[in-house]
């Protein structure tokens, strides 16, 4: 990106062939007071403030540091060899307009800042570059992985930051950078270097804090934890999140590379550079190995799950099995019982014409028959093992 043409009519030959030109910048809609700065009279209180933090540089040193959009412009336009570093927070579509109409940034690109939800990826529209990145950190209290969308215009003098997320903090980027101003003037790509760098060291947290998640659900899973399915699916979804956010940064970071001979980035820059891929590579590494020891553990999850459902029938089945025998048991000796109990019962009831009354064996002869029936059906019964 060392070659920087134009984006404007031609410039007054004062100026390098690739700064703008000192025409009037556009005036971008009234910007909320500056921390300090008192409101107009009968001016309602801003809800959200969009610009975080706005500066010029010169040599990699702060020189100014505007409050609004057009103080920016403005005093850009006054540091013929400056660098304006402006960082955003969810800003408004005519704040947007409105550096696009300053820095002439592509419509394409302004409507993906402003819409988000964008996967990582990288694109070149003339001297600019377009930026997407997916930041992470790791929430320790709900053990989960909260995502981050940042947008990112890298021009000739200006380096613009659109922030849809907590993550990653910028303002300490920015105060890395302009703690080594040796690093900070070799000018918009050292910065886009250093939210690279940041982004992708803001993974390492999250890889670890993932790792240790995945060590307590494997403890889980072998300890029967109901509630370890859902735990898995939900890492299980932040990983393929995780992966989109990282996957596509290889490739991304590669292209950046594949161009330092032809936009002639500094020797410095490239072996920045080429240590962020190398993070990015072993962290997308890192994450294919989570989705695949997460399909894994679910299997093993589902077996164990399985094996236990069996188990539990099994088990029932052996209650089943064992109530049975204890009814046949039940059934067997009230049958025998009932024997008796009927031929006392007919021979209970006192009518005065039964034939048996008055017959002198009548008494024998209902033992014997209760003894008989009772002997034959404990036979049977024991014949067929229900006794």
């Amino acid at each position: 990106m060392s070659e920087r043409p134009d984006r404007r009519p031609p410039p007054s030959p004062k100026r390098p062939p690739w700064r703008r030109s000192t025409s009037a910048p556009a005036t971008p809609p009234a910007s909320p007071p500056a921390a300090g700065r008192p409101a107009p009279a009968g001016a309602a209180p801003p809800e959200h403030r969009s610009v975080i933090d706005s500066a010029v540089y010169r040599d990699g040193r702060r020189v100014a540091s505007p409050a609004t959009l057009a103080d920016t412009f403005r005093q850009l336009h006054e540091e013929p060899d400056g660098m304006a570093w402006i960082g955003l927070h969810r800003p408004t579509e005519a704040e947007l307009h409105s550096l696009a109409a300053e820095f002439n940034l592509h419509e394409l690109a302004v409507e993906d800042a402003l819409e988000a939800h964008q996967r990582p990826k990288l694109e070149r529209y003339g001297d600019t570059l377009f930026v997407v990145l997916r930041a992470a950190r790791y929430l320790d209290a709900p053990e989960e992985v909260e995502f981050g969308e940042l947008h990112v215009f890298v021009g000739p003098d200006f380096l613009i930051t659109v922030r849809h997320g907590a993550a990653p903090d910028l303002s300490a980027v920015r105060r890395r950078m302009e703690g080594t101003p040796e690093l900070l003037s070799l000018g918009p790509e050292a910065a886009l270097y250093a939210i690279l760098d940041a982004v992708v060291d803001g993974y390492a947290p999250v890889v670890e804090g993932v790792q240790n998640d995945m060590d307590e659900i494997e403890t889980e899973v072998f300890r029967g934890d109901p509630e370890v399915s859902r735990r898995i699916y939900e890492l299980s979804r932040e990983m393929v999140e995780f992966q989109r956010a990282t996957r596509p940064l290889v490739g991304m970071l590669h292209g950046l590379m594949a161009g330092f001979a032809k936009y002639g980035t500094d020797e410095e820059l490239q072996r920045y550079l080429r240590d962020v891929a190398d993070h990015v590579t072993h962290t997308s590494e890192r994450v294919d190995g989570f989705r695949q020891a997460l399909t894994e553990i679910l299997t093993v999850n589902a077996t164990l799950v399985s094996q236990q459902q069996n188990a539990e029938m099994r088990a029932l089945a052996e209650a089943g099995f064992e109530q049975n025998e204890e009814i046949k048991k039940i059934s067997s000796w009230a049958a025998i019982l009932f024997a008796p109990t009927l031929v006392g019962t007919i021979y209970g009831m006192n009518f005065e014409t039964m034939p048996e009354l008055h017959w002198a064996a009548g008494y024998p002869f209902a033992i014997l028959l209760m003894a008989v029936v009772c002997t034959s059906l404990y036979v049977i019964f024991k014949k067929r093992d229900w006794l």
